[in-house]
């Protein structure tokens, strides 16, 4: 070797040292989650399963800072791993969906599942790409789910620009999912039985005053649904301890592609009136929350069009090669009305909905919060394009949270949830349901 490429050699090590010290690993961070959860779902119909697992897992996150220079680059990577401690669902088969854990051909909760992910990113001035399989949206069109013990995932791509003041744009395209209780990745649907091939999505939130909010936004699940969506909220600061808060939510949805015309890609919330699981549906809310010291009220109203429920992204359908469930159907919606058990997004269902929060850090118990939601739905369509039943339904929800404040488990959390569901439906489309949550979480910061 001579001089000259030794002396290339030791440069560019010396530049790659550079870069890996200055940003990419002096910013990084990494920690690992632990979450342990009993669940208790007794659906009370005459079909009803019952369902009680423990379970408890981990979840290490490991997030990078940004090489130097005009582009940088970093890296995201997430090992997630769930152990079923005891317990299972009663009748259970081989189409048997568990929502805590991935099931075996017999349809018991396995032993214990895990995953890898990772997301590369890419940072031009005030703009930021992520492409990977760790992606989790918080959107109003797309919220990951993580009400169970691991979270939603969904692999695609996703950037973020605040290059305009205050001005966030925001878009991307997915094609593929894992559910919150599966360990393989599947397709992206609205409850049909096939997978659509990407949902693109893109839009602006908008923060004209610090305390206003504009939103706007566009999502297409190809083969089931477009769906606009228009939001406003406000916070007026009435007093140092006292607010008031206004939350107005539009979407409107409409048929896409193969959605109407193969039954493979039928949305199915209820009823049709194309009756064809074709979609043609807005959806409306506007809620108002008003905040003194400790305690907080939410009052609001929701209206589903007549014609078809409202459309979002669940995957409880999919099936795979054998007809075996290839997805789990757990999804969350931006929707005050996304309860425990129920989330009042039927055809032609007029809610109304009440929340009571508490912080009782007020009576000298600092970590320690309350809350209270009850949501009453009314017209409900039934199932069919020729039904002329009209029915009703309600959940009323409980919560109780704790943190530690100080010690060495300060951050340690636990969580307490019970929800009642009642509904006039006929059991084929919802029945009773009673479920109990219990939630213990810690993240610790390895550096």
């Amino acid at each position: 070797m001579n001089k000259g490429t030794l002396a290339l050699g030791l440069t560019l090590a010396a530049m790659y040292q550079h870069a890996w010290s200055s940003g990419f690993q002096e910013d990084s961070k990494a920690s690992i989650t632990s979450r342990s959860l009993y669940f208790e779902g007794d659906q009370r119909g005459p079909n009803g399963v019952d369902q009680r697992l423990s379970v408890t897992g981990l979840k290490f996150d490991f997030s990078s800072g940004y090489t130097p220079g005009l582009i940088g680059f970093g890296l995201d990577a997430q090992g997630l791993l769930g152990v079923n401690l005891g317990g299972g669902i009663s009748p259970h088969g081989p189409s048997t969906s568990n929502t805590i854990s991935p099931v075996d051909s017999e349809g018991s909760a396995v032993d214990n599942w895990s995953r890898l992910g990772a997301n590369v990113r890419i940072k031009l001035s005030k703009t930021e790409l992520k492409a990977g399989n760790a992606l989790a949206p918080n959107l109003p069109i797309l919220v990951a789910n993580d009400a169970r013990l691991l979270p939603q995932s969904f692999q695609g791509a996703m950037v973020t620009s605040k290059e305009f003041g205050d001005v966030t744009f925001t878009a991307g395209q997915l094609n593929r999912a894992i559910g919150r209780a599966s360990s393989n990745w599947g397709g992206i649907s609205a409850g049909g039985r096939k997978g659509s091939d990407a949902f693109r999505f893109a839009g602006a939130d908008w923060k004209p005053r610090k305390d206003l909010m504009l939103q706007y936004y566009y999502a297409q699940l190809q083969d089931y649904y477009g769906q606009a969506f228009l939001g406003l909220v406000h916070d007026y600061q009435i007093a140092p301890d006292q607010s008031f808060k206004t939350d107005l939510r539009y979407f409107n949805s409409h048929s896409d592609g193969a959605n109407g015309s193969n039954s493979d890609y039928q949305y199915k919330n209820g009823y049709n009136a194309g009756g064809q699981g074709e979609v043609d549906n807005t959806t409306w809310s506007a809620a108002f929350t008003y905040s003194l010291g400790g305690h907080s009220l939410t009052l609001g109203h929701q209206r589903v069009s007549d014609d078809g429920g409202m459309p979002y992204v669940t995957n409880g359908n999919l099936v795979d090669g054998r007809g075996r469930p290839e997805g789990e159907g757990g999804a969350s919606v931006y929707l005050y009305t996304d309860l425990m058990v129920n989330n009042f997004t039927r055809a032609g269902e007029n809610s109304s909905f009440g929340i009571y929060r508490y912080d009782f850090a007020g009576l000298g118990v600092p970590g320690l919060k309350g809350q209270w939601t009850y949501v009453k739905g009314q017209d409900v369509r039934g199932i069919g394009n020729s039904t002329t039943g009209r029915y009703s339904e309600w959940e009323s929800d409980y919560r109780l949270d704790y943190t530690l404040q100080s010690g060495s488990l300060k951050g340690l959390s636990f969580s307490l949830r019970r929800g009642n569901y009642r509904t006039k439906l006929p059991t084929t489309t919802a029945q009773d349901q009673d479920q109990t949550r219990f939630y213990i979480n810690y993240t610790y910061a390895l550096w």
